[in-house]
């Protein structure tokens, strides 16, 4: 039986303060965050700071087949993952609908450097895809 590859960094304490960059796709790739689900979506994002302690949004891009997030972790009371977790949760439920994939990717920005450089990507990538998309800055 094949091993699904590991995308977390081993030993690696999820919970450390900074920024992370974080990927997750729909369900088959397929184009659910658009209409009410992208609303979904939003809102919990735009909220995700008052509901969580010690968590805030850096940069959120909303495209229909996937959501770039770069998550500021301060004293967070949760991993990383499960911060993930919550998000998939609440919004499928909230849809109605299974709207992610099983799993996500994330990066742990290091530096200035790497942060700007991921923040032109978040923007740039609906224009490199041609679609419509949302954008959120705090």
């Amino acid at each position: 039986m094949k091993r699904r590859k590991e995308l977390r960094l081993e030993n690696y304490d999820y919970t450390t303060d900074g920024y992370y960059f974080v990927t997750v796709c729909t369900y088959y790739s397929r184009p659910y965050i658009v209409g009410t689900n992208r609303d979904v979506v939003a809102r919990f994002i735009e909220h995700i700071s008052a509901k969580i302690k010690g968590v805030s949004v850096d940069s959120c891009m909303l495209m229909p087949t996937h959501i770039h997030l770069i998550l500021i972790l301060v004293q967070c009371e949760l991993k990383l993952g499960e911060l993930v977790r919550r998000l998939k949760a609440v919004t499928s439920k909230e849809s109605g609908i299974k709207l992610w994939q099983p799993n996500y990717y994330e990066h742990i920005i290091r530096n200035e450097t790497a942060l700007s450089r991921i923040r032109k990507y978040i923007v740039n990538n609906p224009l490199a895809e041609k679609i419509e998309f949302t954008q959120f800055y705090k």
